[in-house]
């Protein structure tokens, strides 16, 4: 799923544990699962926003003026009003849309 086509809620609301807990039976299992997801999400569009305002860096080796480009200026302001990372993270474990397995260590 695309983070641009998330579902995700933009701001902060209260979630039902009995749901998040009853794949895995513990809301604490749950919460790590969410959080690695958002980490991977985080990094995601990290790389992609960073990727999108290299195409109007200027390299030059002068630090007299910095010049801000309307182009770089709109590609933040739409960044910004995207879910948080944590949010799309969550409502990808209601969906059922994130995979984990548990390692177990065999002694």
């Amino acid at each position: 799923m695309s983070v641009k086509d998330s579902k995700a809620e933009l701001s902060t609301i209260t979630y039902d544990r009995d749901k998040i807990e009853e794949n895995v039976g513990s809301i604490y299992e749950a919460i790590v699962v969410m959080g690695k997801r958002a980490e991977q999400i985080n990094a995601e569009i990290r790389t992609e926003l960073h990727n999108k305002l290299d195409e109007f860096a200027v390299h030059n080796s002068t630090l007299e003026e910095v010049f801000e480009n309307k182009e770089q200026i709109e590609i933040s302001k739409h960044y910004e009003k995207l879910p948080k990372p944590t949010s799309i993270a969550i409502q990808e474990w209601l969906d059922e849309e994130i995979y984990y397995r548990k390692t177990e260590e065999k002694i």
